[in-house]
């Protein structure tokens, strides 16, 4: 596979100032979902605040008053209602409004930042095309490239969600300042000059193996994000069930959220139905190594990291379906594997040495 030779240094300023373009929309982006929060109604996360002790306590185990009603002369004995555990081992209890509380002028904060995600996301796409337009290849052929990329399809793949219909708007605020921290990070530790690919990279192989990790990564960090927001609102849950009352910071961020059950199911899901592409990703990175270096496996460091996420992963996933690890002891275990996604990228390409050092 040849590649040409020239690079566009015009094309590559383009995409410098796209970029620090998107930076400054996903800004707003950011600021937008901090008034949508901080707008949201307290009255209805007050009434939610309610709901929630209330299931929590039935969650317990404690039952409500038991009732008596005469039928005839003969007293019956009503049964109280009950809320049960879930399958999945935590409480029963609702979901939160979401992140605006449920008001208009919230709402409104938060149709404005969705709105901004959708502008900085085309000026972020536009960044990326004229990267790889600039080179005359794909645009993830170092660690600049890469991570640029990548929060481009992070942030891609929350608006589809958005669009399918599903409710992850709670994502926007932590997910919009995740893409700004990567983006910094990129523009300011990672960048590199627009350049060719060395010789090693030089194959249709880039184009299968890293498109398919970066997606997984993207998808990883929905899960890990999720896994966490999981962690505080199972924490929240727990206090009320104690009879603890929360601060008014907690009332009024955490009732916003889904319930720690709705967390929980939404990140295994990510997880497990990302697993399957990971596992692709290593095996592509093992027939590209075989072509690149005569041999599938080598032990190499970046080889070594991406097999000990897969583990880790594998692990999560086949201990909660057979060996019933739910809940907080799981969503640690999804955090372990992340964490190594996150070291297989930053720690082994900027502090181990090994054939991948060249990213």
């Amino acid at each position: 596979m040849t590649l040409a030779a020239a690079t566009n240094e015009n094309l590559a300023e383009i995409s410098n100032y796209l970029i620090y373009s998107a930076m400054a929309v996903y800004t707003l982006v950011f600021l937008a979902h901090i008034a949508e929060w901080a707008f949201g109604s307290r009255s209805k996360v007050s009434r939610a605040s309610a709901a929630l002790t209330g299931a929590a306590t039935a969650g317990r185990g404690d039952a409500a008053p038991a009732a008596v009603r005469a039928e005839g002369t003969t007293a019956v004995l009503e049964k109280p209602r009950i809320v049960t555990r879930t399958a999945t081992g935590i409480r029963d209890v609702p979901d939160g409004p979401g992140a605006a509380g449920g008001t208009i002028k919230g709402d409104l904060y938060g149709r404005i930042a969705i709105s901004l995600t959708v502008v900085a996301w085309a000026v972020h796409v536009g960044g990326v095309i004229a990267r790889a337009a600039s080179v005359r290849r794909v645009p993830w052929g170092n660690m600049y490239e890469f991570s640029i990329t990548f929060s481009m399809v992070l942030v891609t793949a929350y608006l589809l969600l958005l669009v399918l219909g599903k409710s992850v708007r709670w994502l926007g605020l932590p997910l919009t300042g995740t893409v700004l921290l990567d983006l910094g990070i990129a523009t300011t530790e990672l960048y590199t000059a627009s350049d060719q690919l060395v010789p090693a990279l030089d194959s249709y192989w880039l184009v299968i193996h890293v498109s398919t990790a970066i997606f997984c990564g993207a998808v990883f960090y929905l899960g890990a994000l999720t896994t966490v927001l999981y962690l505080f609102r199972d924490g929240y849950e727990n206090k009320l069930a104690r009879g603890g009352r929360p601060g008014s910071f907690a009332t009024s961020v955490l009732e916003r959220l889904p319930s720690a059950a709705s967390l929980d199911k939404f990140a295994y899901r990510v997880n497990a139905a990302i697993f399957p592409l990971w596992t692709f990703t290593i095996i592509a990175g093992s027939i590209w190594a075989e072509k690149a270096w005569g041999r599938y496996w080598g032990w190499d460091p970046k080889e070594v990291w991406s097999f000990i996420t897969w583990i880790v992963y594998a692990c999560y996933l086949h201990a909660r379906a057979t060996a019933g690890w739910k809940g907080r002891k799981a969503a640690v275990l999804a955090l372990v594997g992340f964490a190594c996604w996150l070291f297989n990228y930053y720690g082994v390409n900027i502090f181990v040495d090994g054939l991948h050092s060249y990213a």
